[in-house]
């Protein structure tokens, strides 16, 4: 009798996965490493990588990606060294991106020469980002990333291999300006490339040429420990100060009645000069009042949440509305552009919407509490005085819903990252959870929040006019945008949300300030219960505000605000993070890998707030940790 083995769910990708990641140890010469498949964004660790996912179908995209990903970790796990990278490291923001940037390139370059099979590879991965980022659709060089531009030219200088589509835009954006300015520098490319230390100086004198020396920081050539060995020997060797010190000492044991005279002299003149600033604070004290000195009173902190936060000048920053940043004809040419890219999604945001109005409506049904003294006269029970007139009438009242009267505020990114279908996507579900919960009677206000300009703007301008003051904190132009008020209704503010596909318009993201903006403006209104949903996709970024503060000082406060927030319990605060884990920041969040999922995300967490019971609530954004929308 045969025995019945238990079927076996073989996946067909298993092969293929076992066979790159054994193949990626090779490449990288580290045949510990760990070599893991997920759906989170791929990245790199001490103990291994996590490359992208490949699903049971192995489509060509799927394994071009897993490969191309695979052999870029690999690359650099092989030719690049932490410890030489650090050393040379700049300590500003962009010039450190665009530092990391040639130095990746350099690891893919080098490994494409004496494996000329992972460069294919790698064009497969740079093309899947610069699609997914957008690049194709740039077309001003403010717009582009200089930091990938640069690592971008780096590779293809030295593999001579042409770029894909979208990198070749960027690419090409900032050619003519790179080679004007570090074109010289960058021809001793080739002798560098292979030498790590080397090729860092050269990336340093790059930034340099291209204008950002001042995030260099200070010289690690010039630091020798030989030199300050050398130094250290000539101290000890030198008796001056030595000798000065045994001086002291024989002078103070020599005469001991001079020093507690000396001692005291000292005591007597620092007693007579406190008795004399007691003297000038109280004749100040004894001035009349009209006659008293008048002292400005300190300047209004530019943040509740800190007191510390600064800001260099808030001349340049606006609180503007979409139809003022657009004429009324562009604006509807561009919703119609959104609307068609975005055809195919609206049947499954509008089937998450209808889903939501269900659970809101069901709160709001009306119920009525009967077999009353007083109240409406109950008609339904009229039949039972006519059968027996003894009985007396019923009356009934409505019962109290425990729906509150609400008020949601959609505060987006409208940052350059979120260029593409990541801010198409958002456009499309903000409108139609405008519209679902304005059926509810809820009223939502949509907010946008990026910069007028790139690297600083006019604020930034001021500041080197003005001789580059130490510490100016903020440097950058805010731009805070008003798509629709709480009070207009939808249709009216319906084209105001193409602006977002306006190019141009998406810049930088200061968002500890329009947090702060966007509660301000809900914990005015009227209504009992207010909440707020950001939608973002990476931590606070500008880079001139951070290339002259501390480089924590934007997320710092982004921190403070929240902190205010989540602890004055005048507004519930919810976020969702798109590729980009939020859940450090909120203590109510959810992070989404992918943006097709932003809007059941938005829709389920909504839904959850208003659920009638709390444990329910709770449940829906898993006690704060990381969940994931799908």
């Amino acid at each position: 009798m045969w025995a019945m083995s238990k079927p076996q769910d073989n996946n067909p990708a298993d092969p293929f996965k076992k066979a790159l990641a054994e193949a990626t140890k090779t490449l990288a010469d580290d045949p510990d490493m760990t070599v893991s498949y997920s759906v989170d964004p791929p990245g790199m660790n001490k103990e291994g990588v996590r490359l992208p996912q490949v699903s049971r179908r192995m489509t060509r995209d799927e394994v071009m990606l897993a490969r191309g990903t695979a052999d870029a970790y690999a690359m650099r796990r092989k030719y690049h060294d932490d410890a030489v990278s650090n050393r040379y490291a700049p300590t500003g923001n962009l010039a450190r991106e665009i530092y990391d940037a040639m130095e990746t390139a350099r690891c893919e370059a080098v490994g494409a020469r004496a494996m000329p099979g992972t460069a294919v590879n790698i064009d497969a991965k740079i093309a899947h980002e610069a699609d997914r980022k957008g690049y194709s659709q740039i077309t001003s060089a403010q717009d582009a990333p200089l930091a990938v531009a640069a690592g971008l030219l780096v590779r293809q200088m030295a593999t001579g291999r042409d770029l894909p589509k979208g990198a070749a835009n960027v690419a090409d954006l900032w050619r003519g300006f790179i080679e004007e300015q570090a074109g010289g520098t960058l021809e001793t490319l080739d002798h560098v490339l292979s030498d790590q230390a080397a090729f860092a100086r050269m990336a340093r004198k790059v930034i340099s040429d291209l204008g950002y020396g001042d995030q260099l920081g200070d010289d690690p050539d010039q630091d020798d420990p030989d030199d300050q060995e050398g130094e250290a020997e000539e101290d000890q060797d030198s008796p001056d100060s030595a000798g000065e010190e045994e001086q002291e000492q024989d002078d103070s044991e020599a005469a001991p009645e001079r020093s507690q005279e000396e001692q005291q002299d000292q005591s007597q003149a620092q007693v007579t000069m406190e008795d004399s600033a007691d003297m000038e604070q109280g004749d100040e004290a004894e001035l009349p009042e009209g006659e008293a000195p008048l002292e400005p009173p300190p300047p209004a902190p530019y943040s509740d949440a800190d007191p510390n936060y600064t800001v260099y000048t808030t001349d340049f920053d606006e609180e503007i509305r979409a139809e003022e940043l657009a004429e009324p004809a562009e604006l509807e040419r561009l919703r119609a552009y959104l609307d068609q890219q975005l055809e195919p999604l609206k049947g499954a945001v509008s089937r998450l919407a209808n889903k939501l109005q269900r659970r809101l409506q069901a709160q709001q049904n009306r119920s009525w509490l009967f077999d009353l003294e007083e109240g409406t006269l109950d008609a339904g029970r009229l039949a039972r005085v006519v059968a027996n007139p003894t009985t007396p009438l019923s009356f009934k009242q409505e019962k109290d819903t425990e729906f509150r009267d609400t008020c949601v505020t959609l505060l987006l990114d409208n940052s350059g990252s979120m260029r593409g279908r990541p801010i198409s996507i958002a456009a499309i579900c903000a409108d139609v959870l405008a519209r679902t919960l304005e059926r509810c009677s809820v009223k939502v206000e949509i907010l946008g929040f990026t910069t007028r300009a790139w690297k600083g703007g006019q604020s930034r301008e001021r500041w080197l006019a003005q001789g580059r003051p130490q510490g100016p904190g903020r440097l950058n132009d805010l731009r805070h945008i008003i798509y629709k008020s709480a009070d207009a209704p939808w249709r009216r503010a319906r084209p105001n949300l193409g602006l977002m596909m306006k190019e141009g318009l998406l810049k930088e993201n200061i968002d500890g300030e329009a947090l702060e903006w966007a509660q301000r403006r809900l914990v005015h209104r009227p209504e009992a219960r207010k909440i707020l949903m950001v939608i973002s996709d990476g931590a606070p970024v500008d880079d001139s505000t951070l290339s002259v503060n501390a480089a924590n000082f934007l997320e710092k406060h982004l921190r403070d605000v929240i902190a205010m927030v989540e602890r004055r319990r005048q507004v519930e605060l919810i976020a969702i993070g798109i590729g980009h884990d939020v859940t450090r920041y909120y203590q109510r969040a959810v992070t989404i890998t992918d943006v097709e999922q932003l809007a059941g995300a938005m829709t389920e967490q909504l839904a959850s707030l208003f659920e009638a019971d709390p444990k329910k609530r709770a449940k829906g954004f898993g006690g704060g940790s990381q969940r994931r929308a799908g």
